[in-house]
């Protein structure tokens, strides 16, 4: 078994509650917390950048939650493998990643999203990982 956790920043009716990125909890989180692996949200600015990871220490998994369920919106193929490459630099690439910053539905409202758009983001996020991860 594999134990994970999940820093979520609220994902209510495509809403969020907090903002910020890792910096002032990195070391602790990164470092100390025992897990095999951490769900990030980085979708938008409000998450901050990638430089926090360069605390993941070898063997640890970081998803990178890169595509928002915040909106249908479908992400750029390109710019997502940019953001892997640009966390690679703080994280070996076999242990990065690739999700939705956050469930499609952490309440029973749910998101302003579309069964098509949830599709299409699923899709998005399999093209890009056969790409960058083969």
């Amino acid at each position: 078994m594999r134990i994970t956790t999940h820093m979520c920043r609220g994902n209510y009716r495509s809403s969020w509650a907090a903002e910020g990125g890792y910096d002032f909890v990195a070391e602790a989180l990164f470092g100390e917390l025992d897990v095999d692996g951490f769900f990030c949200e980085f979708d938008d600015e409000r998450s901050g950048g990638f430089a926090p990871l360069r605390f993941v220490p070898p063997g640890k998994q970081v998803v990178l939650g890169l595509v928002t369920t915040k909106s249908g919106r479908l992400e750029d193929p390109d710019d997502l493998k940019r953001r892997i490459d640009e966390a690679s630099k703080y994280v070996p690439l076999d242990q990065l990643c690739l999700s939705p910053q956050c469930g499609f539905s952490s309440t029973v409202e749910g998101n302003e999203l579309t069964i098509e758009e949830e599709i299409a983001k699923l899709r998005l996020i399999v093209q890009v990982a056969e790409d960058v991860w083969g």
